[in-house]
C-alpha cells in the first residue's frame, strides 16, 4: 500500500473482538420482522453482528456458543419486545450482557412495542413473566432477582423507543448510523495491522477540500505519478469520514476493471452497494448511467473512484453533481490530471513524494519493523532512501526485499539497482508510459534519457519545431505526473520515472547498443563507434564527458545512422573528422569538433541548432547553404575561424555567438541583413576591425562587441529592438554613430574602458535605458542630457572618466537613480563658487563637487543644496574623489533608500553626523581616508559593515550601534595606527562585551572585529597557542544565564607565506581569516573577513550569540557542549605579504560576567593616559554626549565640518 507497511498487531489478529454487534432479542416477537431487517441492515453496512440460530433457543440452558459470542462482541443491542421476559433465555443473555458489557457502557437497548418504564419496574407483560418464572423458582430466588436487575439496568440506558418512530426503516436507519459511527474507527487497516507513515498532514488538507459541513455535492480530485500513495490517502479519508454518509463506496482500480471487464461491470459495482443486491442487472453504459442517478439523486453519497484514466469512465460512472443528494462526496484517484480538469475540477490535489526523514521512517518500517534503520544498516539504509527518492511504492518494495537479509546480500542489492531497476516499481510506473500515443512517448524517452539536454521546453522546441504539435505533448506528459513544469520553464523528472525511461530504452537491445534508439552511455557510445555497430533504430546521441578526453573513432557509423535527429558531443578530442552526417539531423552540438569544415554533402533541412564551440573550423561552408530552419549558431572559441560563412540561405537566424574567435578577420556582408537576428555575440574578437556600415536587423535584441580591441568604429543601428549595447573593452573605439541617440528601447549601454572615446552624442533619447556606464573611458569630458520621457535610469556609472560635470537632466532620475558612481573623478579646473566652504588656507578644493547640477544645489536654499533629491538612491561611490572636509552634504541621512556608501580614499577629517540616520545602511566603506580622524555614531541596521582600512588618522574606534538590536555587525579597521596611542583596545573590547550583557536578550548573530592590538585579552580564560581553541558551554536553552561566545585570535605578518593556501577569489594583496565551528551550528558555520597587509599585530574577535550555536545533532539529555573554533587563514594568489594566527583564545560569555568586565575596564581605563583619552560613557551614543569622542576637539562640535546649530538649521 502506497504510503503504509506491514506492522503485526500485538494481539496477534486484527482486531481485538470478534463481532461488533451481539443481537439480542425474543425469537417469537422479532425475528422474522424486525430483528430480521436490522441485522441484514448491519451487516450490509459491514459491521459484524452475531445472530443466535433458532435451533440453539430451545432449552433452558444458554448455550456455550452463546455465552463466547457475547464474550466476544465489542457492543450488544437488546431488543427488549412484550415478550423478551418470557424468555430464561433472553434473561440469562442478558444477565450475562450486563456482566461483560456493564462497565464498559457498550449495551444500546431498542424499546420494541413496549414502554421503557414497564421494563424498567417491571410492569405489565414483564410484571407477568415475572410471576411466573417466581412460581417456578420461588419467590426471592436470587437468579431471579439478578434478572430483575438486570433489566432495570439496562432500562434505564439511553436506546431507541420504537413508538417514537412512525416507521420502522426510520427506527433501524438510525441505529445503523450509531452503531456504524461507534464501529467505524475499529475497522481501518491503519489502525489494525499497518502504520502510515507522513498521511496525517496529507488528510488535514484533503479534509480542508472536503469541507463536509458545506451542504452540497463536491467533486475532490488526488492526482500524482504512480506509486506516490493516492490509493493508500483515499482510502484513509474513505474509512475516516465514511460513517457521515447514508451510502458508501469504494470503487478500486477503475483503469484496470474498465479495460478487462468493462464500464458496465463498475456500474453493477455501484448499484449493488446502493440496493444490496449481488446481481444486479444492468443493459448498457446508459442504464447503468440513468439507474445510478435514480439510486443516488436523494442520498448522501460516499463514493471513491480509484485509478480513474480516461474522461469517459466519470462521465459513465459519476456523471455530473446534479446526480447526487446534497453532502455528497466523490474522491477521484488519477495519474492524469487533465481527466480531472476536464470533468470540472480546477484545482485538484497534487500529492507528493514523502520528505526525507518520512521516507527513512517509512523504509525502516518494512526493512526493520521499526521507525529508525539497525545501526549496522545505516548507511546502506540512507542510500536505498535517496534511491527512491521519497516513492512510497518503492520504499516499501525495498524495504519488504530487504527485511531480515544480510549486510552481504543489501550491497549486491544496491549493486544490481544501479544497473536494472526493481521490476514491481518498473511495472507500476510504466503503465502511465503505455498509455502514451507515439508521440508522448517519444518526447519522453528523449527526457528521460537525455534529461541535462531536455531540462527546458526550449531545448525540446530547438529539436521539435518542425512538429507544432510538441507543445500540447509537453503538457499531457505533466498531466500524467511522468514531468513536472517549473514556473521558470525548467523541466523535472523523478528519478524513478527517467530510470524506467532509461530501462525501455535498454530493453530495445539489451546485447548490442547500436540496435537502441537512443545512446547516453559512455560505454554504450564508445562501443558504437569503436565497433562500427550503429543502425538506423538510433535517433539520438548524448555524451557529455566530464572531462577532456581524447578517442579514435570509427565516424564511418555515421553513415548507417539515418534517423539520427540529435547529436550531442561535448569534452571529446577526435583525431580525424566525419566525411558524412545525417541530414536527418535536428540538433548538433559537437564541442572539439576535428574537422576544419563541415562536410561538404552535408544539408540539414531540419536542423535548428549548430553548435561547434572550440572546433577547428576555419570556415563553415562555401557558397550558400539554405537551412531555413537553423536559429542558433555558436562558434565560440574556435580560434581558426578566419571568416564567417554566407547568411544568405539562413535568414531565420535569431542568435549567432562567435564569442573567443580571435583570429576571425572577415565578417561577410550578408550578415547585415539577417532580420530575425535577435543576439550578435562578437565577445573578445579581437581581430575584427571593421563591421557593414550599417545593420538592418529589425528584431536585434542584444548587440555584444566587447574585447573587439581593434575595432574603430560600430555600425549605424537600423531596427529599433536593441536592448543591450556592450562595447567594454573597445579601446580602439574613437566614433560612436549617432544612431544609438534614438535606440527606444535600449536598456543597457555598456561604453565601460573604451579609452580612447573623447565624445558622445549631445543628447540621448532613450526612453527604457537603465544601466549607463562608461567608466574607464579616460578622456570622456561630457555626458550627454538625458531628453524625451527618460525616467528610468537606475544606474550611472563614470567611475575613471574626465567628466567635469553632470547634465543638468539627472534631476529627473529622482525616482529611478539606485546607484551613482564617480570614484575616480578629480577635477582638473576649480570648481564653481557656489556651496563651497573654504578651507582652512581659503583655498578651494578640487572635486567631485563641480559635476553636480545647480539644481540639486540651489543658492538660497539650505534644505535644497544637497543629495536630497536623489532619494531612490541604493549605491553611492565617491571613492578617490579628493573630498576633502564639509564638501559631503550635511544632510546626505536624508538618503532614505541608500545601502552601500564607499567613501574611500578621500582627504576629509570627519563625517557628516547625519550618516546615522540612514536607517538602510549596510556597507560603509572609508578605506584609505589617512586624514580621517573620527567617525560619526553608526547608524542602526539589523545588518552593518563598515571597513576603514589604512585610516592611520583615526584616534578611536566608533562604537558599535544597539547590540540588542543589531543581527549581525563587522567592523574591519586594520593598521588604524593612531588608535593605539588614543585608543587602548583592552577598553574598547571589554566596553562592546559589557554592553552586550547589558542589551540582554538581544539578537544578535555575531559581531566580529579586526582591530590594532598586540596581546589577547587575559579575560579570555581559554587560550592557547596556535590556531584553534576548544571551548565548552551550556546547550542552547539549559542555561539561561548564558549568552553566548566570544574567541579571539591574535594576527601577525606571516614569516613564511608560501606555506598558506592561495585563494583565487580573493583581490592582490589580499588576505583571508575566518573563524569555523564545523558541525556545530544551525545555519551558519563560520564568519570572517578579507585584509590587507598588516603593518603590526591586530586581534580578530568575533562574538556569537548563544542562539547560532544549535547542534545539528542534539542530544536531549546533554547540557553541555565542547566545540573545537579552528582560525583559518587564505592569501590571494601571489600574495607574498599575508597574515597567521600567533595564538588565540575564548570564553564563554555569561550575565554574571558584568562586575568582572567592569572591574577589568577599570583597570584599563587606569593604564591609559587621560591626556590622550577622554573619559566616555559606552553606554550612551556620540551624539547625546554631544560629540565629544576625541580630546582636543571643541565641545559640540558635529563630526560634519560644521556646528551642530548649522546641521539642525537644515533640518528646520
Amino acid at each position: 500500500m502506497a504510503l503504509s507497511t506491514q506492522v503485526r498487531a500485538s494481539t496477534g489478529s486484527a482486531f481485538p473482538w470478534k463481532y461488533d454487534v451481539f443481537l439480542s432479542f425474543r425469537g417469537e416477537d422479532t425475528r422474522k420482522g424486525f430483528t430480521d431487517h436490522l441485522y441484514d441492515k448491519l451487516q450490509w453496512r459491514g459491521i459484524r453482528t452475531f445472530r443466535d440460530d433458532p435451533e440453539l433457543e430451545r432449552g433452558t440452558a444458554i448455550s456455550p456458543e452463546l455465552l463466547t459470542a457475547i464474550e466476544q462482541s465489542r457492543f450488544a443491542v437488546v431488543v427488549l419486545s412484550p415478550n423478551y421476559a418470557s424468555s430464561t433465555w433472553c434473561l440469562l443473555e442478558l444477565s450475562k450482557i450486563c456482566e461483560c458489557m456493564g462497565e464498559r457502557g457498550t449495551i444500546l437497548p431498542i424499546f420494541y412495542e413496549v414502554d421503557p418504564s414497564h421494563v424498567r419496574h417491571q410492569r405489565g407483560s414483564f410484571a407477568e413473566a415475572f410471576d411466573e418464572h417466581e412460581e417456578k423458582l420461588g419467590e426471592g430466588n436470587k437468579e431471579v432477582e439478578g434478572w430483575r436487575d438486570a433489566l432495570t439496568k439496562v432500562a434505564n440506558l439511553a436506546g431507541w423507543t420504537s413508538k417514537d418512530y412512525r416507521y420502522e426503516t426510520e427506527l433501524m436507519k438510525d441505529v445503523v448510523q450509531a452503531l456504524w459511527s461507534k464501529v467505524h474507527p475499529t475497522l481501518t487497516f491503519s489502525d489494525s495491522t499497518e502504520k502510515l507513515v507522513g498521511m496525517d498532514a496529507k488528510f488535514g488538507e484533503i479534509d480542508v477540500l472536503l469541507d463536509k459541513e458545506a451542504n452540497d455535492v463536491r467533486f475532490i480530485g488526488i492526482w500524482g505519478m504512480g506509486g506516490v500513495g493516492k490509493t493508500t490517502l483515499a482510502r484513509v479519508v474513505y474509512e475516516k469520514i465514511s460513517h457521515q454518509f447514508e451510502v458508501c463506496i469504494f470503487l478500486a482500480n477503475v483503469r484496470e476493471v474498465s479495460a478487462t471487464l468493462g464500464l458496465v461491470h463498475l456500474q453493477k459495482q455501484i448499484l449493488s452497494q446502493i440496493l444490496k443486491e449481488e446481481n444486479v442487472q444492468v443493459w448498457d453504459v446508459y442504464d447503468g448511467m440513468t439507474r445510478t442517478k435514480r439510486c443516488v439523486c436523494n442520498k448522501a453519497v460516499l463514493l471513491v473512484l480509484d485509478d480513474v484514466d480516461q474522461p469517459e469512465q466519470l462521465k459513465n460512472l459519476v456523471g455530473e453533481k446534479d446526480w447526487f443528494g446534497l453532502r455528497s462526496r466523490i474522491i477521484i484517484t488519477t495519474r492524469n490530471r487533465h481527466v480531472l480538469v476536464t470533468h470540472g475540477i480546477e484545482k485538484p490535489y497534487e500529492l507528493m513524494e514523502l520528505n526525507y526523514d518520512e521516507a527513512l521512517q517509512l523504509f525502516s518500517l518494512n526493512a526493520f519493523r521499526k521507525y529508525e534503520p539497525e545501526e549496522d544498516y545505516a548507511e546502506l539504509s540512507e542510500c536505498f532512501v535517496s534511491y527512491a527518492r521519497g516513492l512510497p511504492l518503492a520504499l516499501e518494495t525495498l524495504g519488504s526485499f530487504l527485511y531480515k537479509r544480510s549486510l552481504g546480500a543489501w550491497g549486491s542489492a544496491l549493486e544490481k539497482l544501479r544497473n536494472t531497476p526493481n521490476r514491481s516499481v518498473f511495472d507500476l510506473l510504466k503503465v502511465s508510459y503505455d498509455g502514451l500515443d507515439e508521440m508522448e512517448k517519444k518526447i519522453f524517452l528523449d527526457i528521460a534519457c537525455f534529461h541535462r539536454l531536455y531540462c527546458n521546453e526550449f531545448m525540446i522546441e530547438q529539436v521539435y519545431s518542425s512538429d507544432p504539435s510538441y507543445r500540447i505533448t509537453i503538457d499531457v506528459l505533466a498531466e500524467k505526473s511522468l514531468i513536472t513544469i517549473y514556473s521558470d520553464n525548467q523541466i523535472g523528472m523523478h528519478d524513478l520515472i527517467q530510470e524506467m525511461g532509461c530501462e525501455i530504452v535498454r530493453q530495445e537491445s539489451y546485447e548490442e547498443p547500436g540496435g537502441r534508439s537512443r545512446l547516453w552511455h559512455r560505454n554504450d557510445i564508445f562501443h558504437v563507434f569503436t565497433k562500427n555497430t550503429g543502425t538506423d533504430a538510433i535517433e539520438g546521441i548524448l555524451l557529455d564527458l566530464p572531462e577532456l578526453e581524447e578517442a579514435d573513432w570509427n565516424l564511418e557509423a555515421f553513415s548507417k545512422m539515418c534517423r539520427l535527429k540529435l547529436l550531442y558531443i561535448d569534452n571529446l578530442k577526435l583525431s580525424l573528422g566525419p566525411i558524412y552526417l545525417p541530414n536527418a539531423l535536428r540538433f548538433l552540438k559537437w564541442s572539439w569538433y576535428p574537422s576544419k569544415s563541415l562536410p561538404p554533402g552535408f544539408q540539414p533541412d531540419e536542423l535548428t541548432e549548430l553548435s561547434l564551440v572550440h572546433s577547428n573550423i576555419d570556415h563553415l561552408w562555401n557558397g550558400i547553404k539554405y537551412l531555413g530552419k537553423l536559429k542558433y549558431i555558436n562558434l565560440s572559441y574556435s580560434i581558426d575561424l578566419r571568416r564567417t560563412p554566407d547568411f544568405t540561405g539562413i535568414q531565420n537566424l535569431e542568435q549567432l555567438v562567435l564569442e573567443g574567435c580571435v583570429n576571425l578577420v572577415k565578417i561577410h556582408p550578408s550578415i547585415a541583413f539577417l532580420k530575425r537576428l535577435k543576439i550578435l555575440n562578437f565577445r573578445n574578437c579581437e581581430s575584427i576591425k571593421c563591421l557593414p556600415s550599417k545593420l538592418e536587423m529589425e528584431s536585434l535584441e542584444t548587440f555584444d562587441v566587447s574585447g573587439c580591441s581593434n575595432l574603430k568604429m560600430i555600425p549605424e543601428f537600423v531596427g529599433k529592438s536593441l536592448e543591450s549595447l556592450v562595447l567594454e573593452g573597445c579601446t580602439n573605439l574613437v566614433d560612436i554613430h549617432p544612431s544609438i541617440a534614438f535606440l527606444n528601447r535600449l536598456k543597457s549601454l555598456n561604453l565601460r574602458n573604451c579609452r580612447s572615446i573623447k565624445s558622445l552624442p549631445s543628447e540621448v533619447e532613450m526612453e527604457s535605458l537603465e544601466t549607463f556606464d562608461v567608466s574607464g573611458c579616460s578622456r570622456l569630458k561630457m555626458i550627454p542630457e538625458f531628453v524625451g520621457q527618460m525616467k528610468r535610469l537606475s544606474k550611472l556609472s563614470l567611475s575613471g572618466t574626465a567628466v567635469e560635470k553632470l547634465p543638468s537632466s539627472i534631476e529627473r532620475f529622482s525616482e529611478s537613480l539606485e546607484e551613482l558612481d564617480l570614484s575616480g573623478i578629480v577635477t582638473r579646473e576649480p570648481p564653481c563658487s557656489l556651496f563651497l566652504k573654504r578651507n582652512v588656507n581659503g583655498k578651494r578644493p578640487r572635486s567631485w563637487y563641480s559635476l553636480l547640477p545647480s539644481g540639486l544645489f540651489p543658492r538660497k536654499s539650505p534644505l535644497l543644496a544637497s543629495l536630497k533629491h536623489l532619494s531612490s538612491l541604493k549605491r553611492l561611490n565617491l571613492k578617490d574623489c579628493n573630498l576633502s572636509e564639509g564638501e559631503i552634504p550635511n544632510d546626505i541621512g536624508s538618503l532614505s533608500s541608500l545601502k552601500y556608501l564607499n567613501l574611500g580614499g578621500n582627504n576629509f577629517v570627519s563625517l557628516p553626523a547625519s550618516i546615522h540616520l540612514l536607517s538602510k545602511l549596510k556597507w560603509i566603506h572609508v578605506e584609505n581616508c589617512k586624514r580621517l580622524q573620527q567617525l560619526p555614531d553608526l547608524p542602526l541596521n539589523e545588518e552593518l559593515y563598515l571597513r576603514s582600512d589604512n585610516c592611520t588618522s583615526l584616534e578611536v574606534l566608533p562604537d558599535p550601534p544597539d547590540l540588542g538590536r543589531l543581527s549581525k555587525f563587522w567592523l574591519v579597521c586594520p593598521n588604524c595606527t593612531s588608535t593605539v596611542g588614543n585608543q587602548d583596545s583592552s577598553y574598547y573590547l571589554y566596553s562592546v562585551l559589557k554592553r552586550l550583557l547589558e542589551e540582554t536578550p538581544c539578537s544578535l548573530d555575531f559581531a566580529s572585529f579586526v582591530i590594532p592590538g598586540s596581546e589577547i585579552l587575559e579575560w579570555f580564560n581559554n587560550q592557547s597557542v596556535g590556531d584553534s581553541v576548544t571551548q565548552r558551554f551550556p546547550l542552547y536553552g539549559c542555561n539561561s544565564n548564558w549568552i553566548g561566545v566570544a574567541v579571539c585570535a591574535l594576527l601577525v605578518p606571516h614569516d613564511n607565506p608560501s606555506a598558506v593556501r592561495e585563494d583565487p577569489t580573493l583581490y592582490p594583496d589580499e588576505s583571508s581569516i575566518i573563524c569555523r565551528w564545523r558541525g556545530y551550528s544551525f545555519g551558519m558555520e563560520g564568519v570572517g573577513d578579507s585584509v590587507k597587509p598588516i603593518v603590526s599585530d591586530h586581534l580578530f574577535v568575533v562574538v556569537l550569540g548563544g542562539h547560532v550555536l544549535k547542534p545539528k545533532n542534539c542530544l536531549e539529555d546533554t547540557c553541555n557542549q565542547q566545540v573545537k573554533f579552528d582560525f583559518e587563514i587564505r592569501r590571494a594568489v601571489g600574495n607574498n605579504r599575508c597574515i597567521k594566527v600567533k595564538k588565540c583564545g575564548a570564553r564563554a560569555l555569561y550575565k554574571h560576567d558584568m562586575e568582572e568586565l567592569i572591574s577589568k575596564m577599570n583597570q584599563t581605563k587606569s593604564s591609559v593616559s587621560r591626556d590622550k583619552t577622554l573619559d566616555f560613557d559606552f553606554g550612551k551614543s556620540a551624539y547625546e554626549q554631544g560629540g565629544v569622542i576625541v580630546k582636543g576637539r571643541r565641545e559640540g562640535t558635529s563630526g560634519s565640518g560644521g556646528s551642530d546649530d548649522e546641521y539642525f538649521s537644515a533640518e528646520e
